[in-house]
């Protein structure tokens, strides 16, 4: 999105009093990111973590609106290497947060992300047509993420699990969904991650 398409979007939420709302998609396995903690002199801390072949992945919205307390709406999924699991999100299961979050906003959307492939999908596109009424789409430009404050919300998170050691699979879900959920009760936070995209959005 270049500054004209986001002055394009910030037009239309001001006409149509539309939330503006970020969607982003991360994922967090066994293996924990890096992370700085305290360790002796010359010695460098190692912390064995469990094994396996598991992930989270998470989808998230950010929503800001002039006068209106920001908000954060997520979606988790498990994979846990099963047969016939899905690894991950698909483009129905985006349409499900999407409308979730028209729901708990209770007015219309200007929804602001990325190109990837799950967002270009035909069927995604045959959902944002059906609901043109109340769903606007705008795309961030290739290679963006620092325009995305989503990509805030997953810094945190991983960073508070940079310092677990996690025993097992069901530990790194319980950590992830447990920060969420307070970054919801957070609206200054939410707030400070898209101050941190420079977007010009004076909300």
């Amino acid at each position: 999105m270049n500054e004209g398409d986001l002055t394009a979007g910030k037009t239309t939420a001001a006409e149509r009093g539309a939330w503006i709302v970020f969607e982003d998609e991360a994922g967090q396995s066994m293996t924990p990111p890096r992370a700085r903690t305290w360790g002796r002199i010359g010695q460098t801390p190692v912390v064995r973590v469990g094994r396996g072949s598991g992930r989270v992945s998470m989808a998230g919205v950010t929503c800001y609106k002039p006068g209106q307390r920001s908000r954060l709406i997520y979606a988790i999924r498990e994979y846990r290497g099963r047969k016939g699991q899905p690894k991950g999100f698909g483009w129905r299961d985006l349409c499900d947060l999407i409308v979730r979050a028209r729901i708990q906003l209770g007015g219309p959307i200007v929804l602001v992300w990325d190109n990837v492939r799950l967002h270009l999908t035909a069927g995604m596109r045959e959902f944002i047509d059906a609901n043109a009424a109340w769903l606007t789409v705008f795309q961030l430009p290739t290679y963006a993420p620092d325009l995305n404050p989503t990509e805030g919300v997953w810094s945190l998170v991983k960073r508070d699990i940079g310092n677990l050691a996690a025993a097992d699979f069901g530990q790194i879900t319980r950590a992830v969904k447990r920060k969420l959920k307070m970054l919801q009760y957070r609206p200054e936070v939410i707030d400070g991650c898209l101050a941190g995209t420079d977007l010009p959005l004076d909300l």
